[in-house]
């Protein structure tokens, strides 16, 4: 599934470029190029998505990162001074395997939201991208909003084809709302919580620019 050129500007614009030696904070790995988090994923993965970037002796010293989150990773972000990933590998890397994974990984969360304008879609992936897919971790709490967007999107899901095409409006428009409910976990303390902040803000909006539409 293709996504919207918004949804992906969104989603590099908040991810930036990532260089190993410099970790991201919070419960983030170390981080490549845009958004790749060796924190989550598996040594086979990393090695087959950036051999083609980087060389041996480089895949050799970053996989000692696979699995670290959090402060764990954070200690370690100095072993990998001198390692630089480039813009154009960052993009291929992103476009093959990336996004992919997260377009299957929120398909997979919000059944279903496939079914909505693609730039809706895409502000749902930028939020999986940055949140991760779980209804229960870290807390109940702090993931309430994602189950309700699961439940809504759900419910909707569950109606006639002419049910789903009269209510997609305030479906998405419920959706923007509970995204925006998310910036109470980051009260702008710092310039990463902002960020934070800033990017449900952009990922509502994007939301209900699609609802207008329709």
């Amino acid at each position: 599934m293709l996504l919207e050129k918004s949804a992906i500007d969104l989603i590099l614009e908040f991810e930036g470029l990532d260089q190993p030696s410099r970790w991201p904070k919070f419960a983030s790995g170390i981080t490549l190029g845009h958004g790749y988090d060796l924190g989550y994923c598996s040594a086979a993965e990393f090695e087959r998505d950036w051999s083609r970037h980087l060389g041996a002796s480089e895949i050799s010293r970053l996989k000692t990162a696979i699995g670290k989150k959090g402060a764990a990773a954070g200690a370690i972000a100095s072993n990998y001074r001198g390692i630089v990933i480039t813009k154009a590998a960052a993009a291929e890397v992103f476009a093959r395997a990336t996004l992919p994974k997260f377009i299957l990984a929120t398909q997979n969360a919000f059944h279903g939201s496939e079914w909505f304008p693609p730039a809706a879609f895409g502000a749902l992936v930028s939020l999986v991208f940055n949140r991760g897919a779980s209804m229960t971790q870290p807390s109940l709490d702090k993931r309430r909003e994602m189950r309700a967007i699961r439940d809504c999107i759900a419910k909707w899901v569950a109606t006639s084809p002419t049910t789903r095409e009269a209510t997609m409006r305030p479906v998405l428009l419920t959706i923007a709302a509970q995204i925006r409910s998310m910036k109470r976990l980051w009260p702008a303390r710092s310039d990463s919580d902002r960020d934070l902040t800033d990017r449900r803000e952009a990922e509502a909006k994007l939301i209900e620019f699609a609802a207008a539409k329709l």
